[in-house]
């Protein structure tokens, strides 16, 4: 029963076949409602009836007018909300001249004037829908050019619904390093907060993005400890700097990956609120909690080969996200680790979550998931398990230092490391990489940005825009922005707005705002990124470098003795193995003697011969075969099917040099084998 039935999930929890009611009968949080207490079912007493989660698919167009015409075809047709996704340029205040090309277009819209974002927002009306820009480095800038843009039109500040989240861990570990002290930075965090406070603002300023970690593997387990620990320890330097609890807590917005994990996902959503009610009570946070969780589907587990499975992949990871009653959700579009995706995969990935809502009506339910006995049991599983990892990282000196001394790196390494073994085992299925590979599907081709080309072309947009400024003008803006960040107050984003309003790029406010920053430039172990099916995409595309040069895929010939039933299973098995990395695979029928297949083995010229009949031919047919094989002299891997363990050696003496089984090491292999044959240098 333990051995065959239970599962052990990567969060080291034992999946059992089947839950009843006794499982939640001891769980103190089993007979909640939606809405209220540790809000494991949810914000809102009503789910989705009155407010709906927000469709909030990003657009990686660099070019402002481009994004414009994207943007608003979008909103036409389902998307709710407005997802400015940044180039790394901008997230980090700069104008596209500023920084190395490499950080232009390179994950999205590049902005750095007022002009700009009228450009973007050109003919949309944005008090109708949030607004939301995640994972920026110091969002004072990128806040002050928002607002500034606000003055221009007219528009009432007020009115606005915005997230604009600066969460400088998460550029720590995505980056790996830090070059401005993090006392600095929560100085501009300090002041937006004041600021928006004053204004009475709609708007959320503080991010928690557990997005490095879930896509380099990490689980759900470490996912809502990490976040925990992060946001633990934002609230305490915000105290440290003299904000009010209360304008801190509600402050959050957490942004979590999505992944395969179906059932467990779902428990995650429910986990993290009941985490995050235990801290803000710990705090003695007395007002009404108000839950912000943005989910988006993980990179992790996407493909290049076969990119169409991507969209079953985002179906079922959104389906989770809502199921788990999150408030915003981001799908990828099917060829997102492809390149830059285009208007068709821009809109299946909206569509998924449309017709979740409009035909699957997954809005209509309040916590479909509650009461089942399996997910509050995982959910209750989860909560304690990250809350120990909590506490492991706040006795290790808190997340920071944790980071600092590659703890936490460690721990998502050593997970991702586990995955990718199980992976290239196949003990853990990627459809379309390493089981089910189609060899003969056409790969999608994906138009990429130039960086430097469109680099060039800001830089030009910019020595344009400032020829419009006279240079004593522009002295005086940024004099007078440098008075107010001397000041050390609110008034930098005053004079932020104003320094814009009146000709003052993104850049030029960034670079003001940072002479006056002490540098601290720190370096941190990096996470091991990858993507679950990049070893086998390497395996094909070593193939497919083999096939330009030689004309054809290398081959596997599969020596099939015996019967139809006596060499199928194996001979199918086998056939499965080779493909996943890129082989073509030359399958005759059985055979009756081994001078035949052998002569028709050779004919065909392959990279390697694969035996395949039952462990009770062997006996007799391996000598036979490797003896006659020996005397033509023929320099070809020779690989059994199965691995009859009582003659692994005595075949190994014979000639034989590998053998293919459920569990063998299938990456391994293959890579071994292409080395052999000149694809990997």
């Amino acid at each position: 029963f333990e051995k065959k039935l239970i599962t052990k999930s990567y969060e080291d929890i034992d999946i059992q076949p089947i839950y009843t009611k006794k499982d939640i009968r001891n769980l103190k949080l089993s007979n909640d409602l939606p809405g209220i207490k540790r809000f494991k079912r949810g914000a809102s007493a009503t789910g989705y009836l009155k407010k709906s989660w927000n469709i909030n698919q990003e657009i990686k167009i660099s070019d402002t007018k481009k994004f414009n015409t994207a943007l608003k075809n979008a909103l036409a047709n389902g998307q709710n909300s407005i997802n400015l996704t940044l180039d790394t340029a901008t997230k980090l205040g700069f104008d596209a001249g500023m920084v190395d090309y490499n950080q232009v277009a390179d994950s999205g819209l590049s902005i750095s004037t007022i002009d700009d974002l009228e450009t973007v927002f050109a003919g949309i009306d944005i008090t109708k829908y949030p607004i939301i820009i995640e994972n920026a480095f110091n969002t004072l800038p990128l806040f002050s050019l928002l607002l500034g843009y606000s003055k221009k039109k007219n528009i009432n500040i007020k009115n606005l619904s915005v997230i604009l989240t600066s969460d400088p861990y998460y550029h720590l570990v995505d980056k790996g390093e830090l070059s401005i002290s993090f006392d600095y930075l929560f100085d501009m965090i300090k002041y937006n907060t004041i600021w928006a406070k004053q204004k009475s603002l709609n708007v959320k300023l503080i991010g928690v993005s557990t997005l490095p970690y879930s896509n380099s593997g990490a689980t759900a387990v470490q996912e809502l400890a990490f976040a925990m620990a992060t946001a633990t320890e934002y609230i305490n330097k915000l105290l440290e700097k003299k904000i009010k609890l209360n304008d801190i807590i509600n402050n959050f917005v957490f942004t979590f990956g999505i992944g395969t994990n179906y059932f467990m996902e779902i428990a995650k959503f429910r986990a993290a609120r009941i985490l995050w009610t235990n801290i803000a009570e710990a705090y003695g946070f007395s007002k009404k909690l108000d839950i912000q969780i943005n989910a988006k589907t993980n990179s992790f587990f996407q493909t290049v080969y076969d990119p169409y499975v991507n969209m079953l992949r985002s179906t079922t990871e959104a389906f989770s996200a809502i199921l788990g009653g999150v408030e915003s959700i981001t799908t990828d579009p099917f060829d997102n680790v492809i390149g830059n995706s285009n208007d068709f995969s821009r809109r299946i990935a909206r569509n998924t979550q449309i017709i979740l809502k409009e035909e699957s009506h997954l809005d209509q339910v309040i916590d479909a998931a509650g009461g089942s006995y399996y997910v509050e049991t995982i959910t209750n599983q989860l909560a304690k398990k990250a809350w120990e990892l909590f506490q492991t990282i706040e006795s290790n000196g808190g997340m920071l230092n944790s980071i600092k001394e590659g703890f936490i790196q460690n721990l998502v390494n050593d997970v991702t490391n586990k995955r990718l073994s199980d992976i290239n085992k196949r003990k853990s299925v990627i459809v379309g990489s390493n089981m089910f590979a189609n060899l003969k599907e056409e790969r999608i081709k994906s138009k990429k940005v130039n960086k430097k080309t469109f680099q060039k072309k800001r830089i030009k947009y910019l020595q344009n825009f400032r020829q419009n400024i006279s240079q004593r003008k522009f002295n005086e803006i940024i004099k007078e922005l440098e008075s107010a960040v001397n000041s050390r107050s609110t008034k930098v984003i005053d004079g932020a707005i104003e320094a814009m309003l009146n000709g003052a790029t993104l850049g030029d406010v960034t670079k003001t705002i940072y002479n006056y920053s002490s540098e601290e430039l720190l370096t941190i172990p990096k996470l091991n990124k990858i993507r679950a099916s990049e070893n086998f995409e390497k395996l094909r595309n070593l193939s497919l470098s083999i096939k330009k040069k030689t004309g054809s895929y290398p081959k596997i010939f599969l020596a099939n003795f015996g019967s139809i039933k006596e060499y199928k299973a194996r001979a199918d098995f086998a056939r499965g193995f080779f493909e996943v990395g890129g082989f073509e695979i030359i399958y005759p029928d059985g055979f009756n003697d081994v001078s035949t297949a052998i002569k028709n083995a050779v004919k065909s010229k392959p990279n390697a011969i694969v035996i395949c009949s039952t462990d009770n031919n062997y006996v007799e047919l391996i000598p036979e075969f490797t003896k006659m094989y020996k005397n033509k002299k023929i320099n070809i891997p020779l690989i059994l099917a199965g691995y009859p363990k009582d003659k692994v050696e005595d075949y190994k003496n014979f000639g034989i040099d590998e053998f293919i089984y459920l569990g063998a090491d299938v990456y391994k292999m293959l890579s071994s084998l292409l080395k052999k044959i000149g694809g990997l240098k």
